[in-house]
């Protein structure tokens, strides 16, 4: 579950992104919520890949995916906060 939210988190980050960049900044407040929605997934399945690690006798390739893909989405989602402070 980690990774399918990491996944999500980073295609959607990737996605507003791509789209904000096509209307030069000019973004409807919906772009807002889904950054928060990506916020959010990221957190939860970032708690769930820690939590699965620390199980025992578990296959911990997913967990481990799952971690570096929400902590990416996290600091994806820092950085364009960041930007936006900066401009």
């Amino acid at each position: 579950m980690a990774t399918i939210l990491g996944t999500i988190s980073l295609i959607s980050l990737c996605a507003v992104i791509y789209l904000s960049y096509l209307k030069a900044g000019d973004i409807p407040s919906k772009y807002g919520l889904t950054g928060l929605l990506i916020v959010l997934f990221s957190l939860n399945g970032l708690i769930l890949g820690l939590i699965t690690v620390k199980e025992k006798d578990m296959f911990h390739l997913f967990s481990w995916l799952g971690i570096l893909l929400n902590g990416l989405s996290l600091l994806g989602m820092g950085l364009v906060l960041y930007a936006g402070m900066l401009g």
